[in-house]
């Protein structure tokens, strides 16, 4: 009976914290594929190329924002489980204000030097004018964006996860509503695609500094926001894994452009296809990914305050219990990709035979192993929740640097474009396989722990 109570409180907790992370997760991936969606089919295939070209600029504000976000969560978490209330709050205050001046020094950097980082991104000369329109306009949200997904995981561990949720909620359902008005009706093309998008991002953060001044259980002291360097390192540390998984994922992208503009123009496909049909799939794929990632960010608050309470088992309960929700969404994801790739990639606007032909076949072979692909991530957000901050670092690691990197550069040489759509999938299934070997590893370490008390 004790077991079955259990099994039903965690299953509580899960839902809890674990529907408004995944909807917040996936709300925020909106942002980009709405604007794919529209710009796709109001400016076309070379709309698709500059919004892909741009998103790497997007990770990278994604990967701080996690950084701080859940660097300062998870301390937050595993302060009050040990009943350290006064650290606690020094956490999330100093994580807050990290978030605040780090926006800021990104969307200077960004609109100083856009157009030597769009041509690292892989830009080509037809898609320049509009990845210039489109980035100029979306690096002023860069600060805005920073602020409410890091806030996001704040807000959650404060104990507020549905509101974590309204913020980013509604700034997408804005950007939604002004895409097609400002792309079509005001016929501002990919600019006006950029200006929703802005618009809502600032939505969203005035929604997240009212909380901090009305709503939040935490009375915030000025000393809270002094930044220390002993916290800076703790919420760095583990916020690391995170971070350092959509650094990794940036990096990949900006390979990937360039790898595909290089051997998209010694193929029949020319490189704006390659390039358009990447941006295609690394949106779609962000949707499967955000339900993952969600399912590990609404545990983490979970897994970080039992863990530090010692209480072992509710952990391990968790993690299973998140490991089958992820492989279920991949199977569905999996099914998805392979039956209907063309109806997929027609949501993004019309194109050529040759566009649907590669993008059909990079769609099937890229996302070969969906099932598996959330286990990596999931399980580097539960290291990190549980003070393994290396550890988490490390798996985050696994799938991008020492597998698809080297693979996406290996593989074009004698295979041509091709290579790219074939090292995802071996990828994927090596970063599991690695993902999982430790995970078990943990979980047995707490089993013992638990049978010796």
């Amino acid at each position: 009976m004790n077991s079955k109570l259990e099994t039903e409180k965690i299953g509580k907790l899960m839902l809890k914290f674990g529907i408004p992370a995944i909807i917040s997760m996936l709300v925020g991936s909106l942002y980009n594929i709405v604007d794919q969606i529209f710009i796709g089919q109001g400016v076309g295939i070379l709309g698709n190329a500059a919004t892909n070209v741009a998103f790497p600029i997007s990770i990278i504000s994604t990967s701080v924002a996690l950084l701080l976000g859940i660097g300062g969560a998870s301390n937050y978490n595993l302060s009050s489980g040990e009943k350290d209330s006064e650290k606690a709050n020094k956490f999330m205050g100093n994580a807050l204000m990290l978030l605040v001046i780090v926006g800021l020094i990104i969307a200077f950097i960004v609109l100083i030097l856009l157009n030597p980082l769009l041509h690292l991104f892989g830009v080509t000369p037809k898609v320049l004018p509009f990845a210039l329109d489109y980035t100029s306009i979306t690096a002023f949200g860069i600060p805005f964006v920073i602020l409410t997904i890091g806030s996001g995981h704040l807000i959650r561990a404060d104990g507020s996860p549905g509101y974590s949720m309204l913020c980013t909620v509604t700034g997408a359902i804005l950007n939604t509503i002004l895409d097609p008005i400002f792309i079509f009706g005001f016929k501002w093309g990919i600019k006006g695609g950029a200006l929703a998008t802005v618009i809502g991002q600032i939505v969203s953060a005035i929604l997240v500094v009212w909380y901090y001044k009305n709503k939040s259980n935490i009375k915030f002291k000025k000393e809270y926001f002094k930044v220390e360097g002993s916290y800076f390192k703790a919420i760095a540390g583990l916020g690391m894994a995170a971070g350092i998984n959509q650094i990794a994922m940036a990096i990949v992208q900006i390979v990937m452009n360039n790898v595909l503009r290089y051997y998209g123009a010694k193929s029949n496909y020319g490189p704006e296809i390659p390039l358009a049909v990447a941006g295609v799939i690394s949106k779609v794929n962000m949707v499967f990914l955000s339900i993952c990632i969600g399912v590990g960010q609404g545990c983490q608050p979970i897994w970080g305050y039992n863990y530090g309470a010692k209480n072992y088992k509710r952990v391990r309960e968790t993690y299973k219990k998140a490991v089958i929700v992820c492989l279920s969404t991949g199977t569905i994801f999996f099914l998805l990709f392979q039956i209907f790739p063309h109806q997929i990639v027609s949501l993004f606007g019309d194109g050529s035979p040759e566009y649907f032909q590669f993008a059909q076949r990079y769609l099937r072979i890229f996302m070969f192993f969906t099932f598996l692909n959330a286990i990596q991530p999931m399980s580097s957000g539960f290291f990190t929740s549980i003070g393994k901050a290396v550890l988490g670092a490390t798996v985050s690691l696994t799938r991008q640097f020492l597998f698809l990197i080297p693979l996406i550069l290996i593989f074009p040489i004698f295979m041509g474009i091709d290579g790219v759509m074939y090292a995802a999938p071996i990828a994927d299934l090596a970063a599991a396989i690695i993902a999982i070997f430790f995970a078990s590893r943990e979980l047995r370490r707490m089993k013992r722990a638990d049978v010796k008390s």
